[in-house]
């Protein structure tokens, strides 16, 4: 039997262990470990705080790693959280959860000591109020970053307790706020606004810099057969993983990695920081093999998935697949919201705030759950659609085709609609585009496969099966939709 390689692979609500062999050109996956995961809401002295448990999120990731002997393992992880040490390399409690209340505010300070235009023209970052120099800005005058001596983003923390050794990889310390896109490196002028401005010493906290495909070290002698494994920094954001999984046949594509968030761009050399691109709150984030993934984070099934939990907390037993089923027969485009809209972004009653967000629109606001799924995934299309024609007029890339990677490849309506909203063909998976990615840059950096980008693709093309879906209906519905937000 072939080689197997390891991913670890943590999503917002659920981790995983995802064992991969290369045979005959096609790379085949098999999930070895599943352990839940989301935010823990924590009562301190001033308010409740949300944390990830990154303690049990280690522990799942060492017990799937221990049901297999592979040689080699990668971590994909969300971006931005991190976990701050201290002397001794002790966790300074668990990292707070992006979805925490405890940024709402704090971009317009950092702005007042390092200017929106003047900060775009280094990291070309769109403006989240999670990103990690504005989570930073927020532990000013706080025990946590007087007490740490290392901070480690959530996939290299998990890498340091596997091995010993700190890195900081390329893809997710982009998302930091932190890293100048053109140099690939720290950025000295945002580690200045933090020190003098918030006396928070982020300089003296981070790691070096490893780009994806970079072989760390060997895991620790106790993780039974994992044990001498080389751990490859893969791109371990996830998404940076996902578009490595793009099963692309033309350079002309664009995509959207689809799950609890949707990352909506292209693929690009060099990264695009225009003030057209900064007032359309672009992001230009650093990918594999010295790529750029220039997109916007519109938000994603996250919706679906809060309304879902709320039905379920309310005694309504709502089956996913019967729901998409009837909210494919509602009719389309009744009432549509902003998917970016901040009241979206917390935990909580979304079909009510859905409902509030028609009426200050004037909208009739969608009566039962079917119809709530069904406004859901039309403004999820719709969001796509903006998105992608600004990633193409923004960057001056020609886009012929759209690709659906992750848990979204599998929702055959959010696809339909997504062809019918942009206008082009759209071709659904991988499903798991972030897992498969993973074990693309690890087999390579290890020596098991070879080849560029390109080649990588070409594997998961052979590897997989998609779907095509068409666009049908005229575009003026969709125009005319997307005016009432």
């Amino acid at each position: 039997m072939s080689a197997v390689h390891a991913a670890i692979d943590l999503g917002a609500s659920s981790g995983r262990v995802i064992a991969g062999r290369f045979e005959d050109g096609r790379l085949r996956t098999e999930e070895v470990a599943r352990f839940p995961n989301g935010p823990v809401a924590v009562p301190a002295a001033e308010r409740t705080t949300l944390h990830w448990d990154v303690l049990s999120l280690y522990a799942g990731a060492v017990e799937g790693l221990r049901r297999i002997a592979p040689v080699s393992v990668g971590i994909d992880t969300w971006a931005v959280d991190y976990g701050l040490l201290d002397a001794d390399g002790a966790l300074l409690g668990n990292p707070v959860h992006y979805r925490d209340a405890r940024t709402d505010g704090v971009p317009g300070k950092v702005f007042a000591h390092w200017p929106a235009e003047r900060m775009y023209a280094v990291n070309g970052l769109q403006v989240q109020p999670f990103n990690t120099v504005f989570q930073l800005a927020a532990e000013a005058g706080s025990a946590r970053p007087a007490a740490a001596r290392d901070l480690l983003l959530i996939p290299d923390l998990l890498g340091y307790w596997l091995t010993g050794v700190k890195a900081a990889e390329l893809t997710n310390a982009s998302t930091t706020g932190l890293v100048d896109v053109r140099e690939r490196r720290w950025a000295p002028e945002g580690l200045d606004v933090l020190a003098e401005s918030f006396g928070v010493d982020a300089r003296g906290l981070l790691p070096d810099l490893v780009e994806p495909g970079t072989v760390v070290a060997p895991l620790r002698g106790d993780l039974g057969g994992a044990a001498g494994a080389p751990l490859v920094a893969v791109g371990s954001h996830d998404t940076a993983s996902a578009v490595v999984a793009v099963p692309a046949t033309t350079p002309n594509f664009a995509y959207i990695s689809s799950g609890t968030w949707s990352l909506v761009g292209v693929e690009l050399d060099a990264p695009v920081r225009t003030e057209a691109s900064r007032a359309a709150n672009f992001t230009n984030e650093l990918g594999v093999d010295g790529t750029v993934r220039y997109l916007r984070n519109v938000g994603g099934l996250w919706l679906l998935q809060e309304s879902l939990r709320t039905w379920r907390e309310q005694g309504k037993g709502v089956d996913l697949a019967d729901l998409l089923e009837r909210a494919a027969r509602v009719p389309a485009l009744g009432c549509v919201v902003d998917v970016e809209d901040a009241r979206f972004l917390p935990p909580g009653d979304m079909p009510a705030r859905i409902a509030a967000f028609a009426a200050e629109t004037g909208q009739r606001a969608p009566e039962g759950e079917a119809e709530v799924a069904r406004c859901i995934l039309d403004s999820l299309a719709l969001a796509y659609r903006r998105a992608v024609r600004q990633a193409a007029g923004l960057s001056g890339k020609d886009v012929e085709v759209v690709h659906i990677v992750g848990g979204g490849a599998n929702n055959a309506l959010l696809c339909q609609l997504t062809a019918d909203a942009v206008g082009l063909p759209v071709i659904a998976g991988p499903a798991e585009g972030t897992a498969m990615g993973n074990l693309l840059v690890q087999a390579r950096a290890v020596g098991a496969v070879d080849g560029d980008l390109s080649d990588l693709r070409r594997i998961v093309a052979a590897s997989v099966e998609t779907v095509t879906y068409h666009p049908d209906g005229p575009q003026t519905l969709w125009e005319g939709a997307a005016r009432r937000i």
